[in-house]
């Protein structure tokens, strides 16, 4: 299974966010630790916060923290909730699911048992637990050299 970039783009801005709770870290930061246009992340921070994940302060001391604790954010949540289309093979969409082999096919019955242990694995994972090494990320995170930044 492959997941689109905004799914990474999300996860990315999530870790950012949950390894400096100490402060509201703001698009612009986020986007020039990442090499990230700050326009993409602008999207992806709007959805974060319409979905509850983070809320945003605007103002001259304004940023984002998370709306609620590390541990409570489930990746296999946040990755349902990014993700537009979990349809692995154009059959697993019922519109969409002309198909000859359909009526015998136990391909789509292994590619279904294979998304939902993927998507299991990822339930098991909580963003504390991505994040429990802060002071690591914190550390590579101020080594990115802000002309990486895209604008």
């Amino acid at each position: 299974m492959r997941l689109t970039v905004y799914t990474d783009y999300s996860l990315r801005v999530l870790m950012y966010v949950a390894v400096h709770v100490e402060r509201r870290p703001t698009i612009a930061e986020i986007a020039t630790s990442y090499g990230i246009s700050k326009n993409h992340i602008m999207k992806v921070v709007h959805q974060l916060g319409l979905a509850g994940y983070i809320e945003t302060v605007r103002g001259q001391r304004g940023g984002m923290r998370l709306a609620r604790p590390a541990q409570s954010i489930n990746l296999g949540e946040v990755v349902r909730r990014t993700e537009p289309d979990m349809a692995l093979v154009p059959c697993f969409d019922p519109s969409n699911a002309i198909c000859v082999l359909t009526p015998a096919c136990k391909l789509r019955g292994a590619l279904q048992r294979a998304q939902s242990a993927f998507l299991e694995v990822l339930d098991g994972y909580s963003l504390a637990d991505l994040t429990d090494n802060a002071d690591a990320l914190r550390e590579l995170f101020a080594q990115v050299p802000t002309s990486k930044a895209i604008a």
